[in-house]
């Protein structure tokens, strides 16, 4: 294992950085297409969790058919390379609005990084009845913390959802976002593959190769 720098800490977006969208693949495989809304297209996270858990409802789809469709997923094509270089290098921290139960699958095929998350509230049936946030705005307090820690933060986002942690982050920068965010948010510096990702990152920490 690689020297670690200890002044730097990573904070990475799991989904559409690591992993596909977990709701994209409900989705497809459930054929509600209403399922494949995102924190990419919808700013408003509670309002997004209500339209998605009121689906979930009308639809008569449990914890357990999610999480059918969460076990067939895999990593996206080099992320697991990519996760590899930044945990050889620096302390990396997945911060992620999804959830404790549905992140399991996906953290065994990612040799069990650290997530830090959300969790969900089932009723008796196994219906998910609502969702609980491990803090308010928990991407950014995640940087907060870690900067009174005296680390740097480096932030790696693609969504509405990052772009607190990302304003909050030392340095920041946006992986693959749609137009629309890209477009919204010009200030953040965008890598489109992995290699840019390795490559700002080494321009700021001047880690190796």
């Amino acid at each position: 294992m690689k020297k670690q720098n200890p002044l730097y800490m990573i904070c990475s977006d799991m989904e559409g950085i690591f992993t596909p969208e977990i709701w994209i693949n409900v989705a497809e495989k459930t054929q509600i297409p209403e399922l494949r809304l995102t924190t990419r297209d919808v700013p408003d996270y509670d309002v997004l969790m209500k339209h998605r858990l009121a689906i979930l409802h009308k639809n008569g789809l449990r914890l357990s058919d999610i999480q059918k469709v969460i076990a067939s997923m895999n990593p996206l094509e080099g992320a697991l390379d990519l996760l590899n270089w930044l945990r050889s290098r620096h302390p990396t921290i997945i911060v992620s609005d999804t959830y404790v139960e549905f992140a399991g699958p996906l953290l065994e095929k990612m040799g069990w990084p650290t997530l830090f998350c959300n969790s969900l509230i089932l009723n008796s049936g196994g219906m998910i009845k609502d969702y609980k946030l491990r803090q308010p705005d928990g991407k950014r307090m995640t940087v907060i913390s870690l900067k009174n820690l005296n680390y740097k933060v480096i932030g790696i986002g693609d969504s509405y959802n990052d772009i607190s942690m990302l304003k909050e982050a030392d340095i920041a920068f946006l992986f693959r976002p749609p137009e629309n965010v890209k477009k919204e948010f010009t200030n953040f510096p965008v890598a489109e593959t992995y290699d840019d990702v390795k490559r700002m990152i080494r321009t700021v920490t001047g880690a190796d190769s």
